[in-house]
């Protein structure tokens, strides 16, 4: 009742200036922006007062109903609230729902079929709720730990691969050229370019720059990163210190040469200061930290 209050406010200039500035913050301000313009449009029928008159005095003698002009503009108003809602209710449904996590944070969230998804640090998952049903697919930028509703199929869709989906627990992480899947619980379907994999509990399918990398069995029951653990399989030095950019919300800047070592291992990531010594000695480097979020890496 409070928006349709503002609204009709707002469309009879009653607004004062603190009230418009806020109401033009609203992020449903470009929907009411449309409204405006259709209910401009809108036109009530002229009131001719010598011919209500004449019509009076000429004809026989009855009940009179007196309607009131302010009516006319209540019927206009009604008819502007009805549009809005239509327009606000299509736009909240058939467009795109989007889930995201800045660096250093993690989001839990639901998809409509109940279907639970944690959504790691810098990603980013786009799907539509509106027929959900007929068009389970939503794509993800980032990595994300997917634990589907028994019985309910859906694809996940990344720049790289896709991953099909039945009543099961997954882990599905894509960053630059890189493509992760794990499966934890039931069976997935791994698609990327020509090649197509059929996972189970326990196995893993990783690719980059389009080749597979050999990944051993997993028997844990989730990923590591929800018990804060960054694992890295043959990893370069800039995509760790990407991964670890994401998971800490730091800024790290490389200045080294001659590392092309690759990293395969897990750096326990609850304390920031312990897995940058942990990387830090693995390639030989020095922290040298410039502000409270900047750190500079160079060769010790």
């Amino acid at each position: 009742m409070e928006e349709n209050y503002k609204l009709s406010k707002w469309l009879n200039d009653e607004m004062t200036t603190e009230e418009l500035s806020e109401f033009q913050a609203d992020k449903d301000f470009a929907i009411f922006e449309k409204i405006k313009k259709y209910s401009s449009e809108l036109e009530t029928p002229a009131f001719d007062e010598q011919k209500m008159l004449s019509k009076i005095v000429t004809s026989p003698k009855k009940e009179v109903k007196i309607i009131p002009l302010f009516k006319n503009w209540m019927v206009r108003v009604a008819a502007i609230l009805l549009i809005g809602m239509g327009l606000l209710f299509t736009f909240r449904n058939v467009a795109s729902s989007t889930e995201f996590t800045d660096y250093g944070v993690q989001n839990t969230f639901s998809l409509p079929d109940n279907s639970e998804v944690v959504l790691n640090s810098g990603s980013e998952i786009q799907y539509k709720k509106w027929n959900w049903d007929n068009n389970r697919s939503l794509n993800l930028e980032g990595e994300a730990f997917f634990k589907v509703a028994k019985g309910k199929k859906f694809e996940v869709n990344t720049t790289v691969g896709k991953v099909t989906v039945l009543g099961t627990q997954f882990n599905v992480k894509q960053r630059g050229n890189y493509f992760d899947v794990s499966c934890y619980e039931g069976k997935v379907k791994v698609n990327f370019g020509n090649n197509e994999f059929i996972l189970t509990k326990g196995m893993s399918v990783a690719v980059r720059d389009g080749k597979t990398i050999p990944i051993p069995p997993k028997n844990t029951l989730k990923p590591e990163w929800l018990e804060q653990e960054m694992v890295f399989y043959q990893e370069s030095l800039p995509s760790i210190v990407a991964e670890f950019e994401r998971h800490f919300n730091i800024e790290l800047e490389l200045n080294t040469t001659g590392n092309g070592q690759l990293f395969t291992g897990t750096i326990p990531a609850k304390n920031s200061d312990t897995a940058l010594q942990i990387l830090c000695t693995t390639y030989h480097l020095k922290p040298t930290k410039v502000t409270k979020t900047k750190i500079i890496l160079e060769n010790n």
